[in-house]
């Protein structure tokens, strides 16, 4: 790690400032940091079983699941599992066939370090597909290595690769979205490249015939996820960014006519090792507008794998008009996946991440955590699980179709230990 990395590590480690003028500032640095909520135990109302599913860890010598996606993928009312596995470069489907019953397929292979998969009907066939990004390589590297790769589903079963994007900074996200007013199905791309020293944020335009023209709107380096929705509520679909390395910010850009996509600062950490690592899209107070859930937890610099105090979870509220509060909600090494979802069945909306890096000498050390809201945003934090360990990718979803909210984990096993190792690990309530 850098030593500006170190030094900010050590003298900051819960400075966060706010640096656009629609959000409000949290304590300054100089104000004595609050201790956090200390985390309970699960109650047995929410107490979950895991159960291993799809082609177990040993097929894969150490997985290294880096995204999941719960959704119907071949829309036959049941809800599927897609990810990507980067130890054989390949992105698996977890179908369920039966009520209960999973089957794994994979629908692409040799698709080099996928980070993240994204399922819509990019063509407008009535299919979904499967978005790729394409890193090149998981760990750092300044090469143009990236892609941007489609699994267009030709039947429901079957799907043909096709490159869409390659040859540039690394690709560490990509969506679809209506971006511009077509009115026949087909949808546009966001696209986030991480890179390394050099990389980029962009949308593609979706020309038909598997022709896409591509518009920077960026061009900092350490993109992650780029989550779409219409943030302030014009109508039409917008995209934010989240973006790390020596950055650590919150980008929106608003789809407005007079001016596509301008680059807009919502928020911003003075605290280079903050770890951005996850955003995503939730109305946390069910106030109709879209929020953004943000975990910091990145532990790819360190040498030494370990606990950082500063490391949690968040909840960016928009307050329309492009006007957003940075909202902290509570700590968790090595935080990442931020999903929102109501987990004890109150009519609220929880908020639950897992961990990827943490210290795992601790039995202690919580690998799933969930923050359950009261109905006013104040949330109590509840250790989920311990173990297994190193948890990068979750997300929530009604497999069983009962209505109650079942957890998927992914795990990834780049640094030791590797007494914990699991792929795809399915939490249902007990």
């Amino acid at each position: 790690m850098p030593a500006s990395k170190l030094v900010l590590a050590l003298l900051l480690p819960t400075a966060a400032l706010l640096l656009h003028s629609g959000c409000e500032r949290p304590p300054s640095a100089s104000t004595p940091p609050q201790p956090p909520a200390a985390a309970t135990e699960a109650p047995p109302s929410l107490s979950y079983e895991p159960v291993s599913i799809g082609a177990p860890a040993a097929d894969f010598g150490r997985p290294m699941v880096t995204h999941l996606q719960v959704v119907d993928l071949d829309r036959d009312g049941l809800v599927d599992v897609v990810y990507c596995e980067a130890r054989l470069n390949s992105v698996r489907w977890i179908r369920q066939s039966a009520r209960g019953t999973f089957d794994e397929h994979v629908i692409g292979r040799d698709i080099a370090a996928p980070a993240h998969v994204w399922a819509a009907d990019v063509n407008g066939t009535g299919r979904l597909d499967v978005l790729v990004a394409s890193m090149g390589q998981i760990t750092p590297n300044n090469d143009r290595i990236g892609a941007v790769v489609l699994l267009e589903n030709t039947d429901n079963r079957a799907f043909e690769k096709r490159v869409l994007l390659e040859n540039v900074a690394r690709v560490s996200d990509v969506r679809a979205a209506n971006l511009s007013g077509h009115t026949d199905g087909r949808l546009d791309l966001v696209v986030g490249q991480f890179g390394y020293a050099q990389g980029e944020t962009r949308w593609m335009k979706n020309l038909g015939g598997g022709r896409f023209e591509s518009f920077t709107v960026n061009r900092l380096s350490g993109c992650i996820h780029v989550p779409v929705a219409d943030f302030d509520g014009d109508g039409t679909t917008d995209f934010a960014a989240l973006i790390s390395q020596e950055w650590e910010e919150i980008h929106w850009f608003p789809n407005t006519p007079a001016q596509p996509f301008r680059d807009t600062l919502v928020w911003g950490s003075t605290h280079e090792d903050y770890g951005s690592s996850g955003l995503e899209v939730a109305d946390v107070n069910r106030d109709g507008r879209p929020d953004l859930i943000y975990t910091n937890g990145d532990g790819f610099d360190y040498a030494e794998q370990g606990s950082r105090r500063w490391h949690g979870i968040q909840w960016i509220e928009n307050r329309g008009n492009g006007y957003f509060v940075f909202r902290r909600v509570g700590a968790l090494p090595g935080a990442y996946s931020p999903c929102a979802a109501d987990l004890n069945g109150d009519g609220n909306i929880d908020l639950l991440a897992v961990s990827a890096f943490a210290d795992w000498k601790d039995p202690k050390a919580v690998s799933m955590m969930a923050w359950l809201n009261d109905g006013r945003e104040n949330f109590t934090p509840v250790a989920l699980a311990h173990r297994p360990t190193q948890l990068i990718a979750a997300g929530v979803g009604d497999l069983d179709g009962n209505g109650v909210p079942v957890i998927v984990t992914g795990g990834f096993h780049l640094y030791p230990p590797y007494d914990q190792m699991t792929n795809i690990t399915l939490w249902r309530r007990k």
